[in-house]
């Protein structure tokens, strides 16, 4: 039976924790995870961005109107929760008033790692969800998820989506300035360089070409 780090859910001998060093961004991350990506997915990456960010969870679930420590956390006090989610209400980083909103409060903010299909299907069918202020990128990020396809160039993977939002929250002083969020794209490269090394060229060639695509 193949040793498996129970940390990273990989095995042993393409373990990724060595390489993790977690940040403190100053803010609270929540990956609302698919259960298709907690327990199917080979490369998914949210599990290496719980891994990387200090006071940070997972939550598997497909809906969370009823899922008790998502509720929880929505009723907390200490927290100011947001969404990550490019709906038609979604407000950048540069123009949201994060000084009024905050008033002392710690920004939560609640990542969905999942397929845009799902992931649309997780937003819909949780009202209490919909119903938060929500933040998307105005900025024309391209992911670098090679080994991966994506719907579009512009479509994330859930450890980029944390990294350019920290650089955002970090412009916008949510975050430190003097943070160094790095660290999350290094072992994001990590795991796509090992993943390449199982690939044949002509995959590879597939991969970089369905990222062109928009």
């Amino acid at each position: 039976m193949l040793s498996k780090c129970y940390r990273c859910f990989r095995p042993i001998k393409t373990c990724y924790c060595d390489a993790i060093t977690p940040i403190d961004a100053g803010v609270k991350f929540v990956v609302l995870m698919h259960p298709k990506e907690a327990f199917k997915q080979k490369t998914g990456t949210g599990r290496l961005t719980h891994l990387a960010l200090m006071d940070s969870e997972i939550i598997v679930d497909t809906t969370f109107d009823n899922n008790f420590r998502t509720q929880a956390l929505l009723k907390d006090p200490a927290y100011y929760p947001m969404v990550l989610y490019p709906g038609e209400t979604a407000q950048a980083t540069e123009t949201f008033p994060f000084a009024s909103a905050l008033h002392h409060k710690k920004l939560l903010i609640f990542l969905i790692d999942a397929t845009w299909t799902f992931a649309y299907k997780m937003m819909t069918r949780s009202a209490s969800l919909q119903a938060l202020p929500q933040l998307s990128f105005r900025r024309d990020y391209r992911s670098q998820f090679e080994i991966k396809r994506q719907p579009a160039a512009t479509c994330l993977s859930t450890i980029e989506s944390a990294y350019y939002l920290i650089k955002e929250l970090q412009q916008a002083e949510v975050c430190p300035r003097s943070l160094n969020p790095e660290g999350l794209m290094a072992v994001f490269q990590l795991l796509i360089a090992r993943q390449k090394q199982y690939l044949t060229h002509a995959d590879v060639g597939l991969m970089q070409a369905s990222q062109t695509e928009v």
